[in-house]
């Protein structure tokens, strides 16, 4: 490997250097240290370690000066790099050379210096060299021996190494003498001089091991065990402080003081203890010290005994809260008030998880914020949304190579109390891989009957997650398992209608916006007109997310405006939106046209809210084939072939006189790009077939859902809140419903069934009289029901 040399960045070490051919782990955190890495990064890694002559304690902040460092160095290639700038940066070096420095002064906030090999110097001849060789190799055994730990891998090592210039490197670095004196030995180039000083040294070290060996055996003969720890801790202690390692011994100190006082359980507090006995025993040295440290480290930081301060859930206070954070939603506040009193009649949180289930950006989050404002305590949010290995919930074995704990453990350090309100947002998006179910991990964290002894593999010991409050948000329950589902209390929060958009618009995001972007009141003005155009024409969203910015993109737009208008205040008018926004994107207030036999309107159900589309169908000459587009589910296609075949069995029902053996029938469902799947377009798709070959067009303004039978009932289905507030939105008039569903129009906010006539139908024969005004008496397949009329719902009636 080529070597590089001439102006090289320097890396400045402090109780430390690093050998050629050695390999070192320092610890980087100054920020002439960490601008020296990113050099060696562009240059290959090649950097060079220098010892700094004084070895006192520096801040983090503190860079060494050019006349700090010695002037021989070591030429190392940076094998990795782990940590970051805040925290500082592990960095394993691989000593090449030695270096001699010359010139160095500060470049771009950092050392470097022209560097010159600085080559041994061998002048013996090969008896001399096979001497020295043997007299090192046979003291370092001696010395290896006489150490308290195992040390026969390192003797066999030794034993194998035949290049005199390796074994000085090797024994350098590990005997346990003045920093200088390693400087020294660096310094020193000719091999021989070298071979001889480090022979010395070795000599003194050896007749002192010694010394401490007779005087360890008189003190254990003499103490008992814990005389004897005490003893060797101070002996220990003051050595470090002598090799200026005191700051080790002050961590272990910090480490044993946070294990008393964090208030861990007698069993934790055991396993916490054992340990920082065996961190003691590895040393420092050790790659299992840092393991150890890291798990001793969270088990600390934990919060095993701190918690909110208990205190009597408010009822009033906490729906007084929800008002203020939130607009409408009135029933969602009135089952979290309700789940708010139970808890308070249990004086417990065990019970059942609350689920928010709803579109984005309908306040599902900003709802558990306010239940934490409520309950006095701190709020958590982890964020589930591709998730796929159950490690993420409980956790990696800390043997693990970048082991860590799992994120429920996480959320509750990083909060710092053991009954937080914490949100698990969007377990929806779980997904499941190889590696694990983590879906299946989270029915411990959610069971009350478990979770009090909770056991993430990190810690593996148990945590008690029985005070925690989890509230978990979703978008749709079709892809929550169904074990999981069940531990958890549903509360569908369907969207907003415009005027409630409007009220939210006035009282939360314009004033959040304006903070956001520096604007005052007074400098902006939007008046309602504007923002009933905006919410109409430029958005399409059941929550208030894309509102926002598109508030926040007019606000963009006018801060030209602001700035030259001074003191005055901006007014936005409707007619400012297409030059600030661009031309409309909707048209809510003018529906397809349906004069047109064969094309409906329907409504559709999707994760982010309900929508409408339309049905469309037309017919051929052909041989009674029937063809579907529009990219539809397995769902769609069967009621589209049920929707025929009732229509076809039932012709002379219709008064229908066209041959459909002869005729091919192409149904449509527009945006093909956009899958389509659910059992409620029966009632469309039946209407369409029969609006086409009866030539008759589909009422004005009238929107529908439902399913049908083959014996042509209209059976009731689901999402109909959402399909509504969209019918709504689209400047629907009238809407036809299944006769079953008429319970769930309670559900439907007052504004918006007050501006709508509902129908309600039991079969089909009811559905074609209100749809198309065709009477069919004599509907062969129908189920048998009394005739009578089916006029629009009003309001009055349904309160």
């Amino acid at each position: 490997m080529a070597q590089p040399q001439g102006r090289l960045p320097l890396l400045p070490l402090r109780n430390t250097l690093v050998y050629p051919g050695l390999t070192q782990a320092v610890k980087v955190g100054r920020p002439g240290s960490i601008k020296a890495l990113e050099k060696a990064q562009m240059n290959s890694y090649w950097i060079v370690a220098v010892q700094q002559k004084t070895a006192q304690e520096q801040s983090k902040t503190q860079n060494v000066g050019p006349d700090e460092i010695y002037q021989v160095g070591t030429l190392c290639r940076i094998e990795s790099i782990k940590g970051t700038a805040e925290n500082g940066f592990q960095v394993v070096l691989q000593g090449f050379a030695r270096m001699k420095l010359t010139e160095a002064d500060f470049h771009q906030g950092y050392l470097e210096a022209d560097c010159v090999p600085f080559e041994d110097i061998d002048d013996m001849n090969s008896s001399t060299k096979a001497a020295l060789l043997e007299s090192l190799k046979d003291l370092s055994k001696s010395v290896l021996r006489l150490l308290p730990t195992n040390t026969e891998q390192m003797i066999e090592l030794i034993h194998g190494v035949e290049d005199l210039s390796y074994l000085t490197s090797l024994c350098a670095a590990n005997i346990e003498v003045e920093l200088s004196e390693k400087q020294k030995i660096l310094e020193m180039n000719n091999l021989k001089d070298r071979s001889l000083y480090l022979l010395n040294l070795m000599q003194e070290f050896r007749e002192g091991l010694k010394i401490q060996n007779e005087i360890r055996g008189k003190l254990h003969q003499k103490f008992g065990e814990n005389q004897r720890q005490g003893i060797l801790r101070e002996q220990l202690k003051a050595i470090r402080e002598e090799l200026g390692e005191g700051d080790e011994q002050t961590r272990e100190d910090k480490l044993k003081n946070a294990i008393e006082s964090a208030g861990m359980p007698e069993d934790v507090h055991k396993v916490a203890e054992q340990e920082l006995k065996r961190l003691n025993e590895v040393g420092t040295q050790s790659p299992e010290s840092h393991i150890i440290r890291n798990y001793l480290e969270l088990l600390c930081a934990l919060p095993w005994a701190k918690s909110s301060p208990d205190q009597e859930i408010d009822l009033d206070l906490a729906r007084r809260i929800l008002d203020e954070d939130h607009y409408g939603l009135d029933k969602i506040k009135k089952k979290i008030v309700q789940h708010l009193a139970t808890l308070k009649l249990k004086k417990s949180n065990r019970g059942s998880i609350l689920l928010f289930v709803g579109p984005p950006g309908v306040g599902k989050t900003s709802l558990g914020q306010s239940i934490a404002r409520a309950l006095g305590r701190k709020f958590a949010r982890v964020s589930l949304g591709g998730v796929r290995d159950d490690a993420e919930v409980r956790g990696h074995r800390k043997t693990y190579i970048g082991a860590m704990p799992g994120r429920i453990i996480q959320g509750l350090k990083k909060v710092g109390e053991n009954n937080p309100v914490f949100l698990l947002d969007e377990i929806d998006k779980l997904s499941r891989a190889f590696s694990g179910d983590p879906a299946a991990a989270l029915l411990e964290v959610l069971d009350p009957e478990q979770n009090s002894s909770f056991l993430d593999h990190y810690l593996d010991v148990g945590f008690d997650l029985s005070k925690v409050f989890f509230i978990a948000t979703a978008n749709s329950l079709e892809s929550i398992p169904g074990p999981l589902l069940d531990r958890m209390e549903i509360i569908d929060l369907s969207g907003y209608t415009t005027a409630e958009k409007l009220h939210i618009a006035r009282k939360h995001l314009i004033p959040k916006v304006f903070n956001d972007l520096g604007v005052e009141a007074h400098q902006l003005e939007i008046p309602d007109e504007t923002l009933m155009r905006l919410i109409s024409s430029y958005t399409r969203e059941a929550g208030v997310r894309d509102l926002q910015r598109k508030i926040s993109a007019l606000v963009q737009g006018s801060a030209e405006k602001i700035l030259k208008a001074e003191d005055l205040s901006v007014r936005i008018q409707t007619l400012d939106l297409e030059e600030l926004l661009g031309r409309e994107r909707f048209e809510y207030d003018q529906i397809q046209s349906q004069s047109q036999p064969g094309v409906v309107t329907g409504l559709a159900w999707t994760p982010v809210g309900g929508d409408i589309l339309y049905i469309e169908s037309t017919q051929m000459p052909g041989k009674g084939n029937l063809m579907l587009t529009g990219q539809l589910g397995d769902v769609m296609k069967e009621s589209a072939h049920l929707a025929l075949s009732l229509v076809r069995s039932n012709l002379p029902a219709l008064q229908i006189a066209e041959d459909l053996s002869k005729i091919d029938l192409h149904l449509h469902v527009p945006a093909g790009a956009i899958p389509k799947d659910g059992p409620s377009a029966g009632v469309t798709m039946v209407t369409s077939l029969a609006s086409l070959l009866l030539r008759r067009p589909v009422r004005t303004g009238l929107a529908m859902t439902g399913e049908i039978t083959l014996r042509g009932a209209v059976t009731p289905i689901g999402g109909l809140k959402e399909k509504i507030i969209a019918a709504h939105r689209a400047g629907i008039q009238e809407i036809l419903i299944p006769k079953k569903n008429e319970r769930d129009l309670k559900e439907i906010p007052d504004e918006v069934r007050n501006s709508l006539k509902f129908h309600l139908v039991e079969n089909v024969q009811e559905l074609l009289k209100v749809a198309l005004d065709v009477s069919t008496e004599n509907f062969g397949n129908l189920v048998h029901v009394p005739k009578y009329e089916n006029p629009p719902i009003s309001a009055d009636a349904l309160s």
